[in-house]
C-alpha cells in the first residue's frame, strides 16, 4: 500500500518539535526587560526608534516575499527580532530614517538576497548597524541626551559612554553600568537586565551556555592579560558590564544561522569573538568592537565548520583535508 511506503528527503532526517517562531518568541520576550530600560531611560526617542526598526523590518520582509512570490514568512517573528535588536543598538540620539534605512538594509540587503532566513552569512541587525556606523559615524556615536534623559543618569558629567571614559583613563561608575543608569545605545545599558533575558533563554533550551560563557571568558583573560591595569577586578567588571558586550554575547553571538554548529566550533567561535572584541576595544580607535567582531566571526563560521565537523563513519581524514 501507499501508506507503506518509504519516504526520502534530504538531510537532516533528525527533526526537532520546536518551531522557529516560537525560539524568536522567546528572544523577544527575554530582550523585553532590556528594552523597558531603554524606554524608561531615553524617552519618546528610544520608543520611536524601536516602532520605526521593528515595523521596517517586517514590512519590508513581507513586500519583497510578495513582490517575489514567495511564502510570507513575518508570521515567524524573526523580522521582529531583528528590527528589535537593530533599535537596541542605535543611540537614542538617531534619527527615526536611520532606523529605517537600517531595517531595510538588514532585511532586504542581509537576509532576503541571501536566500532568506537560514541563509544570511552574517547577523543582519549587526551588519545592519555597522552599515550605518559607517555611513553616519557621527550620528551614531552621539550619545548626547535631553535634560529630562540626563535627569534619571548617574553619569551627567559629558555626553562619553562609560567605555569611552574607561578608555580615556577617566573614572566610571560600576553600579550604573550595572543597572543600566548610564550612557549608551538603547538597549545596551543595563548589563544585568540582559544578563537576566540571557539566563532566560538558556532556562528555555533556546541557547545553551557555550558561545556566551566562552565569549565572556576569553574577553576576560584578554582584557587582564592586555587591558593595561593589571589585575583590576574592578576594571574587569566594568569592561564586562559596559559597551554592547553583554547584548552581543548572549543574543546576537549565539543567532542560530551565524554561530558553528558543531560543539568544538562553538567553542572556538566564542575563543575568537573574546579576541577580536579585545582587539577592538583595548588597541583600536574606538571604545566598542562588539558589532564587528561578531561580523567579522560570522564570516569565519564556514571554516570553522569546516575543521570541526566529525569524520562519517568509517571514514579517515589525512592531512591535506582529504578523506579515505
Amino acid at each position: 500500500m501507499m501508506s507503506n511506503m518509504l519516504h526520502v528527503s534530504s538531510s537532516p532526517h533528525i527533526r526537532s518539535k520546536i518551531k522557529t517562531d516560537w525560539i524568536m518568541y522567546m528572544v523577544l520576550i527575554a530582550l523585553l526587560p532590556a528594552t523597558c530600560m531603554g524606554v524608561w531611560l531615553f524617552g519618546v526617542p528610544a520608543l520611536v526608534l524601536i516602532l520605526c526598526s521593528v515595523i521596517t523590518c517586517v514590512v519590508t520582509e513581507y513586500l519583497y516575499e510578495r513582490l517575489m512570490h514567495k511564502p510570507i514568512t513575518i508570521k515567524d517573528g524573526s523580522a521582529m527580532v531583528t528590527g528589535l535588536l537593530l533599535a537596541l543598538n542605535l543611540p537614542s540620539g538617531a534619527a527615526w530614517w536611520m532606523a529605517v534605512l537600517g531595517g531595510v538594509f538588514a532585511i532586504l540587503i542581509v537576509k532576503q538576497l541571501f536566500g532568506g532566513l537560514g541563509q544570511n552569512i552574517m547577523n543582519p541587525a549587526l551588519a545592519a548597524r555597522c552599515f550605518l556606523m559607517i555611513s553616519f559615524a557621527a550620528r551614531m556615536t552621539d550619545f548626547s541626551t535631553s535634560n529630562a534623559v540626563t535627569a534619571k543618569l548617574v553619569d551627567t558629567v559629558s555626553g562619553a559612554t562609560p567605555l569611552a571614559e574607561i578608555k580615556a583613563g577617566g573614572s566610571f561608575d560600576l553600579l550604573s553600568m550595572f543597572l543600566g543608569t548610564t550612557r549608551g545605545t538603547i538597549g545596551e545599558t543595563s548589563a544585568l537586565l540582559l544578563l537576566i533575558g540571557g539566563i532566560f533563554l538558556v532556562v528555555m533550551k533556546v541557547i545553551d551556555l557555550r558561545i556566551p560563557l566562552t565569549y565572556l571568558g576569553s574577553f576576560a583573560v584578554f582584557a587582564l592579560l592586555f587591558g593595561g591595569h593589571g589585575f583590576d577586578l574592578g576594571y574587569l567588571a566594568a569592561e564586562l558590564c559596559g559597551g554592547g558586550l553583554m547584548l552581543g554575547a548572549w543574543f546576537m553571538a549565539t543567532d542560530y544561522v551565524t554561530r558553528p554548529v558543531t560543539g568544538k566550533g562553538q567553542y572556538i567561535y566564542g575563543v575568537i569573538l573574546g579576541i577580536l572584541t579585545g582587539l577592538f576595544r583595548i588597541f583600536g580607535s574606538s571604545a566598542e568592537g562588539v558589532s564587528y567582531a561578531i561580523i567579522f566571526s560570522n564570516l569565519l563560521v564556514p571554516i570553522i565548520e569546516r575543521l570541526t565537523l566529525p569524520g562519517g563513519f568509517g571514514i579517515v581524514k589525512q592531512k591535506g583535508g582529504k578523506k579515505s
